[in-house]
């Protein structure tokens, strides 16, 4: 997919989506290539899906080892935790510390979402540009 502009003159670059260090890298390159003028960018994350597609997928092509095996080596979020903890940026009990601050504010946003009013219609275009 990140090839598809070629015939178009824009560049791609497939990346792997498990590595938040890739990730960043390719999207500072590919920020000042936009940003310098030179027009799209096309960046191609490649990840892994650790579920089914949808509800109704129950995910039996892959074996729950193979699964396994890539949340224990692959995941971005474990990879960066090892990393913080092996450098000594972070031990064990600030990383909890901060899941829990961020559960925290992910589940009072969510009870927002769920229970503020609707915003009034006219509030429909606020901050849209036409």
């Amino acid at each position: 997919l990140s090839q598809r502009g070629a015939s178009f003159g824009i560049p791609g670059e497939q990346v792997d989506g498990m590595d938040v260090r890739a990730v960043m890298a390719a999207s500072e390159k590919a920020l000042e290539h936009c940003r310098s003028g030179k027009g799209p960018y096309i960046l191609e994350m490649v990840t892994y899906r650790y579920r089914g597609h949808s509800m109704s997928d129950p995910a039996k092509y892959r074996s729950k080892d193979e699964v396994q095996k890539m949340r224990t080596e692959h995941d971005p979020i474990e990879q960066v935790r090892k990393r913080l903890i092996d450098a000594g940026w972070a031990s064990e009990d600030d990383l909890k510390s901060m899941d829990k601050e961020i559960r925290a504010k992910v589940a009072e946003a969510a009870e927002f979402a769920q229970t503020d009013p609707e915003p009034d219609a006219s509030e429909l275009y606020t901050d849209i540009l036409l």
